[in-house]
């Protein structure tokens, strides 16, 4: 939102100088050509926007460069902008008049371009605050992005993780190697929950998912079923996903539709690769009455979808559906390859 406000603000401002140059060269409001001015704005605007999208075009180089060094290449871009810009329109307009190139000069070709490149002297306040602002805006995004991503990720585990201590207690005394192996699996997934905030493959994502349902089968015995359909699963190494994204919907998954059932429960994963977009459908069986505990307290769903938004933005489709005794959840994103 500040970027895009400063982008206007930009515009005003260079609209704004557009007159007063138009102004002091006709020496007077009585003088003042509004075609003139015209000129002005075009030319002006069109050295802004053209900044504007050079350095988006380098935003990674100078996202490289130290403070001082990216505001001497800003300010050489940007004279190399006005001094093309000129010359260019130099050579339009003698061709205009003309129509021809045949005896144009360097005099005509280099037409008021020291008056040009002063002016770009001035225009270079404007874009290096430009800069300044679009920086201090980027940092600011990516904090709240961590901050809202750390809040959200220390809500996911707490129910999980007295289920299982729960678990390894009473497995203890009948079963040390199951406690045991339910102890190592559980240290994998939460040392995977201590990591960095970061995107990760699906091949590593999917590989925690099945530590923890390797947990969770260890607790609820034969009623957990999960059947996994992967089409394509060479793919998954070069696709991105949010750390422990689809880990807490299969824990939703469980707790609606596992845990109330006596008989086997089966939860089905799909997860296929397309050319550009990542398709993921959870399917699980739910009782009437937990479908509203979840409607009223879905937190890790709506952890999740705004986790996969703030990485992939306006691509996320994020849907439940219930019907027929199952409750869907469809993930649809458009990845990016590692």
């Amino acid at each position: 939102m500040g970027h895009r406000q400063y982008l206007w603000e930009l515009f005003i401002a260079s609209n704004v100088l557009a007159l007063l140059l138009a102004l002091s060269e006709a020496k007077g409001w009585e003088n003042l050509n509004f075609g003139h001015v015209l000129e002005y704005i075009f030319y002006i605007n069109w050295i802004l926007l053209a900044f504007a999208a050079f350095q988006d075009l380098f935003q990674k180089k100078i996202a490289q460069m130290g403070y001082l060094t990216a505001t001497v290449f800003s300010f050489l871009l940007l004279q190399i902008i006005v001094l093309c810009t000129t010359v260019v329109l130099n050579i339009v307009h003698y061709w205009g008049k003309n129509f021809s190139l045949q005896y144009i000069s360097a005099q005509n070709i280099n037409h008021n371009l020291v008056l040009h490149l002063s002016y770009g002297i001035l225009l270079g306040a404007f874009c290096l605050r430009y800069m300044y602002i679009r920086e201090q805006t980027v940092l600011q995004q990516n904090s709240e992005l961590n901050a809202r991503i750390q809040a959200m990720q220390a809500r996911i585990h707490p129910h999980f993780l007295f289920n299982s201590l729960n678990s390894v207690v009473s497995l203890i005394a009948i079963d040390p190697d199951k406690a045991e192996q339910m102890l190592i699996d559980l240290s994998k997934l939460f040392r995977a929950s201590f990591q960095e905030l970061k995107l990760v493959s699906l091949k590593e994502e999917i590989e925690l998912c099945r530590q923890y349902i390797a947990i969770e089968q260890i607790r609820l015995g034969d009623r957990l079923l999960v059947e996994w359909n992967i089409p394509q699963p060479l793919l998954l190494g070069g696709v991105q996903i949010p750390l422990l994204t689809l880990q807490p919907l299969i824990e939703n998954s469980i707790f609606h539709g596992v845990e109330g059932k006596i008989s086997n429960a089966k939860i089905a994963i799909l997860v296929e690769i397309l050319e550009n977009q990542v398709n993921i459908v959870i399917t699980n069986p739910f009782l009437q009455d937990r479908i509203k505990v979840r409607e009223g307290h879905g937190i890790a769903l709506e952890n999740v979808k705004q986790r996969l938004k703030a990485h992939f933005g306006d691509s996320v489709y994020f849907r439940n559906y219930a019907g027929n005794g199952l409750f869907t959840t469809v993930i649809q994103y458009q990845y990016k390859k590692r």
